[in-house]
């Protein structure tokens, strides 16, 4: 068998299970298995792009230390 062979068997069994295992559409699900199979093997194959690595920022030293948050008010309905 050959790769091909394989592939449409793989894409066949694929679609069969997708639709629910239905008896009696072997040949059907044989010959879209087949038009994917060519369509496949016309597609471009994508290669990976090498991502650019970004230079890192300067990192500069804190002089002053954070200020520290101040807690949130609630905002409860004052009590009457």
């Amino acid at each position: 068998m050959s790769i091909e062979e394989k592939r449409i068997r793989e894409f066949a069994y694929q679609i069969w299970e997708s639709e629910g295992k239905p008896e009696g559409q072997e040949s059907r699900h044989w010959e879209m298995a087949r038009k994917l199979t060519e369509a496949e093997a016309l597609a471009p194959r994508a290669t990976p792009r090498k991502a650019k690595a970004k230079p890192a920022a300067p990192v500069e030293p804190q002089s002053k230390p954070a200020a520290a948050k101040k807690p949130r008010a609630s905002k409860k309905p004052p009590i009457a």
